[in-house]
């Protein structure tokens, strides 16, 4: 493992320690590298609305956290700046859902980020998300 990787995993072994969030609801970090994450979900019935699906809440949290987890990776606090979500397709309780962050750049402080959500039974886009960073301290 190269010395980036090994930053980047540590980074995420830290936050995750204090993300109260992602552990209440299961999420698991699955992978992290440099600029990258993949965050997995499983869908359970209290994260379904009113409609039979997923509620757009719970897509645009998994996502999120997937974003953080790999703007967080080169031992720098950053935070999110803002989001936008495209919902594409439904998921319903009991898939489970993995969401891949990709860093698109970095400039000054700031990066962009896409998310795509997709469900790991047959692999179809739940939702794309792009968030912009911004580093707020060194870690």
């Amino acid at each position: 493992m190269n010395d980036a990787a090994e930053v980047a995993r540590r980074c995420a072994e830290a936050m995750y320690e204090r993300d109260t969030a992602a552990q209440r609801l299961g999420i698991e970090i699955a992978d992290v590298a440099p600029g990258r994450a993949r965050a997995r979900m499983a869908v359970s019935q209290a994260m379904v609305n009113g409609h039979g699906v997923v509620h757009g809440g719970y897509l645009f949290l998994l996502a999120d956290t997937a974003f953080a987890y790999a703007c967080n990776t080169y031992d720098a606090v950053t935070v999110a700046a803002a989001a936008d979500v495209v919902f594409v397709a439904p998921a319903h309780d009991g898939d489970v859902l993995d969401a891949f962050a990709t860093e698109r750049t970095r400039f000054g402080r700031s990066g962009i980020y896409d998310v795509t959500v997709r469900r790991s039974s047959d692999a179809t886009v739940i939702a794309e998300f792009r968030g912009t960073s911004r580093t707020v301290r060194r870690g």
